[in-house]
Order: structure tokens, then sequence, then C-alpha cells
């Protein structure tokens, strides 16, 4: 038995540990394009439009991905829950780091003329598949290794990869554009994307040391494997899936403000540095490696909703302020700005895998969660700098954009109050079942 615990111990780090190590290297791919999105694809890959024009081509390209999302959640979801977490997540995890690389390499307009900017689109569309499959897993690995008792903690743990992910390709492009100067823009930008390659070998390496998560063992043992989990998801929890999605509208949409959007408007409309803001991005990325785990630890004492709800009211209540800040352009306020923006947008974040994914059965938990969660890229992620970029474009002026906050949160609230409440997510008799699957697969591991 002492032996077993330490199995179960071992594992359950290393479930841990593979997953937030997979997830961000998958948001550092993702990052990274946001980010040369707002920075260099207008000049490379749009070049003869106006500056206006040339950034919402940019972040139409950077939407496609978005759009993509959910197409990938129910690909792999669908395997998923059908082979198992562990082989889907290699699957995804080769799918963006290839797709990433390639665009490190991809010829500008100059020199393939429109073909440059379809490539991209295609690139961006295999990397939204990829995160769109990456998710469901890496969070379900996570969670179902630990106990019910620690779930919102355990799965706030794959959530970390969006802080890490931000906190690597920024720091990458930081030191890459310092090392390059003004080459930056020609060929010094291609760098970052070519280091992918190495960290999905890292990625690589760790995901396969780990065993398959123990409650899809078990239902793989009790012949429980659904044939098409995606369709009975949507059949059977519809209510739940369409909640999980609206429920994200005040973290996804003003997340993508705070992290990509920001750069735009500090570097074209405050005529503020770009080191001055990737920087305060650096710091705001470093102060959510503690907050997002410590706000899943939160919600496993006060509960989910509740610690949800008030990550959507500081945000509503910060909408204002948060361009007041910018529009000082002193450094000390936008850092102040940019920090807290994050840290009310982790406290939705941290609890938030446990709040969608415990509302599904272990057989379809893979498809009816991924694909309530990236739903959000949709409607929310994927249009918010769009919507942002139009309004500045139009107005001049942040104030709609602040309103444009606001209305995303009015809509989470009430999403989070029709959300149907979780049923006891796991029985006693099941979770020692998968308790027991879990041993079964270490012993065979190790062959006694």
């Amino acid at each position: 038995m002492a032996d077993q615990a330490v199995l179960q111990s071992s594992q359950r780090r290393k479930a841990v540990f593979a997953s937030t190590v997979g997830t961000t290297i998958e948001w550092y791919d993702f990052f990274l394009y946001g980010t040369a999105a707002a920075l260099v694809f207008p000049q490379l890959f749009f070049p003869g439009e106006n500056e206006f024009t040339g950034i919402l081509l940019a972040f139409g390209t950077q939407f496609v991905g978005f759009a993509a999302r959910p197409i990938g959640a129910a690909i792999f979801g669908h395997y998923g829950d059908r082979i198992g977490r562990k082989s889907t997540l290699i699957v995804t995890l080769l799918l963006m780091g290839i797709g990433t690389a390639l665009i490190g390499v991809l010829p500008t307009y100059a020199a393939i003329g429109v073909t440059a900017p379809i490539l991209l689109t295609v690139l961006r569309i295999a990397q939204g598949v990829a995160v769109g499959g990456e998710w469901g897993g890496s969070v379900l690995l996570a969670m179902e290794w630990g106990s019910v008792k620690r779930r919102g903690f355990m799965a706030s743990w794959p959530q970390m990869g969006v802080p890490l992910g931000l906190l690597l390709s920024t720091a990458v492009v930081i030191v890459t554009s310092a090392a390059t100067g003004p080459a930056f823009l020609t060929w010094g930008w291609r760098i970052p994307f070519l280091v992918s390659l190495v960290l999905v070998a890292v990625g690589l390496y760790v995901r396969l040391r780990v065993l398959e998560s123990p409650e899809f063992a078990a239902v793989r043992e009790r012949q429980e494997v659904v044939r098409n989990p995606f369709a009975q998801a949507f059949r059977g929890q519809w209510r739940e899936i369409l909640t999980a999605a609206f429920v994200r509208m005040s973290e996804q949409a003003p997340f993508y403000l705070f992290i990509t959007f920001v750069l735009t408007y500090g570097t074209r409309a405050l005529d503020l540095p770009r080191g001055q803001i990737l920087n305060a991005t650096l710091v705001a990325s470093a102060v959510g490696l503690i907050s997002v785990p410590l706000f899943g630890f939160l919600s496993d004492l006060i509960g989910r909703r509740l610690m949800y709800g008030i990550g959507i009211v500081c945000t509503a209540l910060f909408a204002f302020p948060y361009f007041g800040l910018l529009n000082t352009g002193t450094a000390g306020f936008v850092l102040l700005a940019i920090v807290v923006s994050l840290v009310f947008h982790d406290m939705q974040y941290g609890p938030q895998a446990a709040l969608i994914a415990e509302s599904f059965g272990a057989n379809i938990r893979y498809s009816g969660a991924g694909i309530g969660y990236q739903l959000a890229s949709v409607i929310a992620g994927g249009p918010a700098p769009l919507i942002a970029a139009a309004i500045l474009g139009s107005t001049g002026r942040s104030t709609w954009i602040s309103w444009y906050i606001v209305g995303t949160c009015v809509v989470s609230m009430i999403a989070l109050l029709l959300m149907p409440k979780a049923p006891q997510t796991v029985e006693k008799s099941v979770e020692a079942a998968a308790r027991q699957a879990g041993v079964g697969q270490m012993r065979r591991e190790v062959g006694t």
C-alpha cells in the first residue's frame, strides 16, 4: 500500500507537470502569433494598405485561429474520449509545434505576393485546431489524477500555461527584438517562431512519461467508452455547453484586449515605446504564476461560482480605470493597469477549468468541456481585438471599448447564474474505481 501511494503521488506530479509544460508550449506558440500580428505582420504580410486596414487584416488572420479552436475541440475531444487523454495530447503538441515553426520560415508578401497571407492564414488555422484540442486533455489529465476535494487547484495548474506561455513568448520577443534591432522587422521576428521546435521536443519528452488519467482508465475498464462522445455531449448537455461558452465572455474578450490589443493601442494611439508595454506584460505574466493557482485553490474553499463571480465584477469595475491609467502614458500607471487587469482575469481563469469540466461525466468530458470552452474563442476572444480596433478607428477614443468590456461581464454573469448545478462530480464508488484503475496502470508499468 505504501508503494502504491508513492507511485500514485509520483504519477500525480508527473501528470500536473506534463500538462503544465505542454500547455505552456501550446500557448507560447499561440500568443507569439498575437504579438507578431500587433507588431510586424501588418507591414510584412499586408503592405500597401493604410495603417489601420493593415492592423485589421492582421487581427483578422489572428481571428481565424480562434474560429478553428472549436473544430480542434470537436476532433480531439472525440479521440480523447475514445482512445485517451495522453495520446491525443501528443498529437496536439506536434501539430502546434510544426505549424508555428513553419510560420517562422514563411516568405513575406514582398517575396511571393498574396500567397504569403493565405499561407499565414492556413498555418494560423492549424494553430487554432491544435490549441482547441489541447485544453481539454491537459486540464483533464491533471484534474483526473487529483482528488475530488482539490479539483479547482489541480485543474488550475494547466491553466498556468497561459501566463507561462505569455511570459515566455513576450520574453523571447523582447530579447530577440533587442538583439536584432532594426533587423527584427526583416528577419529577427522569425527566431521566436523557430524556437518552438526546441520547446516541442521538451514537451514530448515530458508527456511520453506520464500514464493515462485514472478516471478514463476506469471508464475503459468498465467498457463505458462512448461511440460518439461529441454528439452525446450535445444531445444530453447542450445547456452546460452553451453556458460554459458564454460564462467565458468576461474572461476571454477582455484578456485579448489586455495582452494583444494593448500593444496596438499603446504604440499607435498613445505613442508609448513597444518595450515598455512588453515589459509590463512580462511582469503581469509573472504575477499570474501565483494568482492562477491561488484562485483555483480558493475556489476549492469558497466555491467555484462565488470565486468566478467575484472576478466578473472586478473586471467590469476596472474597465474604465484600465484605460484611464493607460492614457496617462506614465510608466508606473501603465504597469499598474496591465498587472491589475490580468489579476482580475486570473480570478476567473484559475477556477474556470474545474467549473466547466466537472459538469460532464468522464466518458464525454473531453468533448463536452472542450467544445463549451472553445466556443468562447469564436464569440469572445477572436473578435475582441477586431472590435476594439474598429471602435478606436471610428471614435478615436477608448470609452466605448470600456463599455464593450462591461457588456461582456454582464453576459458572463447571466450565464453563470443560468449554468446548471454540477452533479456530485465523482461518487465514492466511482472515485474508488478510478483509483484502482490508476493502481492497475502503475503495476503494469513497473511490471509488478
